[in-house]
């Protein structure tokens, strides 16, 4: 099993998470849809050649981010992590993808 974080600005949240839960994210045991989500504040500066969703070019942005953590099952994950990319609004969104160990 694996666990995913992303990060989200809060007018992409559902849309994101939805897309993941739809791909087999969140499921534990009998139970769908599971999910962890805490409001923070991310930071960024786009470089020349990018197109952000958020900001301006060459300026350091500070936004509202929802980040996101969920499980997925082994087999599931490429398919999840490919609805994350395809459902979120940034060009290049930051997620992590933790190996976890079945004690």
């Amino acid at each position: 099993m694996y666990k995913l974080s992303f990060f989200v600005p809060p007018s992409h949240v559902d849309v994101v998470k939805n897309a993941v839960f739809a791909a087999g994210g969140g499921r534990i045991g009998n139970y769908d849809h599971c999910a962890w989500q805490t409001l923070g504040q991310g930071q960024f500066r786009a470089l020349d050649g990018s197109q952000p969703f958020i900001g301006q070019t060459g300026q350091v942005e500070y936004v509202g981010e929802w980040k996101v953590e969920l499980v997925v099952a082994d087999d599931l994950i490429h398919d999840v992590v490919a609805a994350l990319k395809h459902s979120h609004p940034y060009e290049t969104p930051a997620y992590e993808v933790w190996r976890l160990a079945d004690l």
